[in-house]
């Protein structure tokens, strides 16, 4: 279990996160995003399960900026309000808060950011944007299709579900062509396969995916 502790950006924005340890000394740190539901009961248990692997976790409240303590669940209106938020957001400020986020994961050693739908594509832009990062782990980032010109500065796995409404499998492929040396894995689930909280969970997928990231991040974090 973690505890919610107050980080600052750089603009003098201060923000919530939730902040886990691991029992021993950490493998590296890492920066956990959320989806469009806030920092839930979901992403703290992603972020516990994370610190349970040795990595000093920190889950940066991004929403904050617009509405402070945000959390829902996945009901359809629970996904307008969490769009509208997202969509009034902006990439300097959202990437100024996962800078934030990373400073303070550096306690842990080198820092890693995994995100989750929009925290894909958060971590697909902080990849490329924000300093200090010794890898990145997209899951189903909707916006990437739409980001591909970006160019990421440090190693990245891309997580995609091949019956993924939000994302067709064809832009999905169209970004690993475009950056060949990412790595882009396909499941066959939808949208949301990670979390166990939504209809759209699948299994299997989630454990491979997260076998895969962990393998990923104890090569390039420890």
């Amino acid at each position: 279990m973690g505890t919610m502790i107050e980080l600052k950006s750089a603009d003098g924005h201060t923000f919530s996160a939730y902040r886990c340890e691991p029992a021993a000394k950490p493998r590296g740190g890492l920066v956990v995003v959320q989806e469009i539901f806030g920092v839930n009961s979901h992403i703290r248990a992603v972020a516990d399960a994370y610190a349970a692997d040795g990595y000093l976790v920190v889950a940066p409240a991004i929403f904050d900026r617009a509405k402070r303590g945000y959390e829902t669940g996945y009901a359809q209106p629970d996904i307008e309000a969490g769009v509208a938020i997202m969509q009034g957001l902006k990439w300097d400020n959202t990437l100024a808060d996962i800078a934030a986020a990373v400073q303070s994961a550096k306690a842990g050693g080198k820092v890693g950011i995994v995100g989750y739908c929009y925290g894909g594509a958060v971590a697909w832009m902080a990849a490329s944007r924000v300093p200090g990062l010794a890898c990145a782990v997209p899951y189903y980032g909707g916006a990437v299709p739409n980001l591909i010109g970006e160019q990421p500065k440090c190693p990245v796995m891309f997580h995609w579900g091949e019956t993924d409404h939000s994302i067709p499998l064809e832009a999905a492929k169209k970004v690993a062509a475009a950056h060949p040396q990412a790595m882009s894995h396909y499941y066959k689930a939808g949208h949301g396969f990670n979390c166990d909280q939504r209809g759209s969970y699948h299994a299997e997928s989630s454990k491979l995916a997260r076998e895969r990231t962990v393998e990923f991040l104890r090569k390039h974090l420890g």
